[in-house]
């Protein structure tokens, strides 16, 4: 059989794909031209007079870029560390549960909100997190005063980061546990001959197993090191609470599609996705040389 003719109904399967990401990816990159122009609705794009890099440059002259390439790069790190180690251990503890079925049932329970919009777990924080709800009631019935959690900023980046890991926590740990289960058993066995009780079994095996796995995840989180989660902190957040929790996905919808100021958004985005493929870039070059990871 001719192998071109073998391989056509796979490159047809192909075509599907290839046509929504030509729509929907590589069509509106035309639109980062807005960056450098002073767009006007009535003008298209055109029509609107160009104007340089002066959409950059106001950009970096706003105390508001400051704040939010600080909070975006805050969030982002503490959620890199939280989902390193978390996700671990949570896997290392539910490795030593002995019991399969109870095992099974904490694996779905903990799975669960992973599958659930942050539409609806942030009305589920919100509303357990109000000045009524679940944890101010408790609070009151042990003699403190009500907080508004939502209202401050100390406290909003905390919030963010607690709740995006109760949600990914359990899916997250599927790598480490694949990564326990691919541990050769004969080395327990030995360890067990020679006496090593199970906590020495986690120092001197376990742990050494997983460094490979755990270098590999950090150095391609690196890559998203200005992804701080639009649709969780836009859902979460309120104006109150914009000093912290302003990231430069919400703050370029505040500014493109509230504020109308289509060529300055347009640039923070560009320069988000600028620096994001930079940090991939470096990311992807990392994980080859210290973890043998390649795509290609």
């Amino acid at each position: 059989m001719n192998i071109k003719s073998f391989y056509k109904h796979y490159h047809l399967m192909l075509l599907p794909g290839i046509v929504l990401l030509i729509i929907f990816h590589l069509v509106p990159m035309f639109g980062v031209a807005i960056a450098f122009q002073d767009f006007k609705i009535g003008l298209g794009i055109w029509n609107s007079p160009w104007i340089g890099f002066e959409n950059f440059t106001y950009m970096f002259q706003l105390r508001d870029s400051k704040v939010i390439f600080f909070n975006t790069v805050f969030i982002a790190v503490c959620k890199i560390i939280a989902h390193l180690i978390i996700p671990l251990t949570f896997a290392i503890l539910l490795n030593e549960i002995r019991f399969s079925i109870f095992k099974r049932w904490v694996q779905t329970v903990v799975y669960l909100p992973h599958f659930i919009s942050w539409v609806i777990l942030a009305g589920v924080v919100i509303d357990m997190l109000s000045l009524d709800g679940i944890i101010n009631n408790t609070l009151k019935a042990l003699g403190f005063e009500p907080i508004m959690f939502m209202a401050k900023n100390s406290l909003f980046p905390g919030i963010v980061v607690s709740t995006d890991i109760w949600k990914e926590f359990g899916f997250a740990a599927i790598i480490y546990l694949a990564a326990l289960a691919g541990i050769n058993p004969s080395l327990y066995e030995a360890a067990e001959m020679d006496g090593a009780t199970r906590l020495k079994q986690l120092y001197y095996i376990t742990l050494p197993s997983l460094v490979p796995t755990v270098v590999l995840l950090a150095t391609l989180s690196i890559g998203n090191i200005l992804n701080a989660g639009f649709d969780q902190i836009f859902n979460l957040y309120n104006p109150l609470v914009y000093e912290s929790g302003d990231i430069i996905d919400t703050y370029v919808y505040r500014v493109g599609l509230v504020q109308a100021q289509y060529g300055l958004a347009t640039a923070v985005g560009l320069l988000k996705s600028a620096i994001g493929f930079l940090l991939i870039f470096i990311s992807y070059r990392v994980a080859y040389t210290y973890a043998n990871y390649r795509i290609f």
